[in-house]
């Protein structure tokens, strides 16, 4: 295909798409699963097994710009305290209903802040969570650092309960982006916190960086991003700023007109891409990238690379149990929400409720339809005859969701055997293909496709 010119036709600069960390994505959840639905899911999780254990911390010192993140500031620690309790009673409740012998394969926290915690309720939340379920032999203990709130004392008490991959946001390094974004942050801090880290045996060190910013050029965007690979990271995470104000209020402080077209967002990624795979790293996917020894670029390469909601993972645990306001988490029947605002999960945390108030029960061919959709934007292929095999349905109606594809979206796939490969020229264009593939998405008429 004439690159440009047929990713224009087929939709990439102007085609909302979902990110697909879930499927359904979570505008489709609804109400009708609660706290009953999920304690059933949960003491169906098998005696022995490992779980994956995601906390949201949604405070921050203050809120930049152009996050769209459930988040809320604060000046104080009185609040962040009030919501260590109300996440330590969550985990008791938790806890009433896991079987015996259950052990944690990853911890994730992220926010928001996390890194606003002081040591002491580092330590509290840490003893809560480890009572609940203790981590497992070679368990992930990754925690989101903003470098701006961070120092010693909390590194240390960090790395004392086990954290072994901190997930450091950068965003830019441009200060006149930053001050349009709302995120100053000096190189000499970020390197400060990366030194730190380091020094302290964190073995496992990954990057947020933003591209599609306000005012973002080609030269900008190569100085932040030669900043970032002179810190040494395992892994870098390259996601497009959406600009979604009419979602995220807080992002109306930043000037539209300043932002770059969708053909200079797209020279931008690949002009990043290219910098980091020359400096040894392998893309993973259509938005990460990792050092090869990296754990991420091995299951990458083995073919047993996940997608959820922190993004590209190795974890395969079936579970994945989100605490605290708004989490979502993943059960092998569905997905449940907790309630998004602080202070609702608050009122139900305490009346010793699971705080779930809306979420999605697996049904019809959802699990093929997700499987297949998680792979394409894993692998960039899927096999359906396999994936159909490995959900239990018959392979032909595995294959049968791709038929019209190509016709629809011609010159972006090829289909052999059953075996689904997007073309490398049209990979770009993974999430719109994905969504070929997605039956809730609404139609012209505004009704939804799912049967």
């Amino acid at each position: 295909m004439e690159n440009l010119t047929q990713l224009r036709k087929l939709g990439l600069f102007d085609a909302r798409v979902p990110r697909y960390t879930s499927y359904p994505t979570a505008p489709h959840f609804a109400g009708g699963i609660g706290g009953s639905h999920v304690s059933d899911w949960i003491r169906a999780i098998p005696q022995g097994s490992q779980i994956s254990l995601y906390l949201h911390v949604p405070f921050c010192r203050r809120l930049c710009w152009f996050c769209a993140c459930r988040t809320q500031g604060t000046s104080t620690l009185s609040p962040v305290a009030a919501y260590v309790d109300s996440l330590t009673q969550e985990l008791e409740t938790l806890k009433s209903h896991l079987l015996p012998g259950i052990t944690i394969s990853h911890l994730h926290w992220g926010g928001g802040t996390p890194t606003l915690l002081d040591p002491g309720m580092i330590e509290r939340l840490s003893a809560a969570i480890f009572d609940t379920a203790p981590l497992g032999e070679n368990a992930q203990f990754s925690v989101e650092i903003d470098p701006n709130e961070i120092d010693d004392a909390r590194m240390d008490a960090l790395v004392a309960v086990g954290l072994n991959r901190a997930s450091l946001g950068v965003q830019d390094f441009d200060p006149m982006i930053q001050e349009v974004i709302g995120r100053p942050q000096t190189f000499e801090v970020t390197k400060a916190a990366v030194d730190g880290l380091r020094a302290r045996g964190v073995p496992s060190l990954n990057v947020d960086l933003l591209y599609g910013l306000p005012h973002q050029t080609n030269a900008r965007m190569t100085d932040s991003v030669k900043k970032v690979l002179s810190l040494g990271p395992d892994r870098i995470a390259l996601f497009g700023y959406a600009h979604v104000p009419w979602m995220a209020r807080r992002q109306g402080l930043i000037p539209t007109e300043a932002l770059p077209s969708p053909e200079e967002r797209l020279e931008l990624f690949n002009l990043s891409r290219d910098l980091f795979v020359a400096d040894g790293f392998d893309e993973i996917g259509i938005d990460h990238f990792a050092r090869p020894e990296d754990g991420l670029s091995k299951a990458h390469k083995a073919g047993t690379m996940h997608r959820n909601f922190q993004g590209y993972t190795e974890d395969s645990a079936e579970a994945l149990i989100g605490i605290g306001a708004s989490s979502i988490s993943r059960y092998p029947q569905g997905y449940a929400q907790n309630a998004p605002a602080t202070s609702a999960y608050q009122e139900r945390v305490r009346a010793g409720q699971l705080p779930v108030t809306r979420g999605h029960a697996f049904t019809g061919d959802d699990i093929l339809r997700g499987r297949v959709i998680e792979q394409i934007l894993c692998d960039f292929a899927v096999d359906l005859p396999a994936i159909a095999r490995e959900v239990g349905v018959d392979p032909a109606t595995a294959v049968a969701l791709a038929d019209g594809l190509a016709e629809t979206l011609p010159g972006t796939v090829s289909v052999t055997d059953g075996v689904l490969t997007i073309e490398p020229q049209a990979r770009p264009l993974a999430r719109i293909i994905a969504r070929y593939f997605d039956a809730y998405e609404m139609n012209e008429a505004g009704h939804s496709q799912a049967v």
